[in-house]
């Protein structure tokens, strides 16, 4: 399926963090990537977002604006927005 990709805007990307919001429309995705680097996530706008995994497998993870999560290093998947809502949050890569 072609979905509209999500959009990134990087702010800030130093020797020690690259900060990046990550806005999705309805119907958009980030397409399939890897993290490289340990992150953490601070959701801005309140929604629910598809994690596809490549064995196929989809979770529905709802985020709330305000409560951040991390992960390390090493995540592989796609993020899609099936809702007819905007979803937005911050990442924070630790370099």
């Amino acid at each position: 399926m072609n979905r509209a990709q999500a959009m990134p805007v990087v702010h800030i990307d130093n020797e020690f963090t690259r900060v990046t919001r990550w806005t999705f429309p309805p119907g958009s995705e980030t397409g399939w990537h890897r993290h490289e680097l340990s992150y953490v996530v601070v959701p801005v706008i309140t929604g629910i977002l598809q994690i596809e995994t490549r064995d196929g497998q989809r979770t529905p993870s709802p985020i709330t604006a305000g409560q951040p999560y991390a992960r390390s290093a090493g995540v592989e998947h796609n993020v899609i927005n099936e809702s007819g809502l905007e979803v937005a949050f911050i990442e924070i890569e630790m370099k």
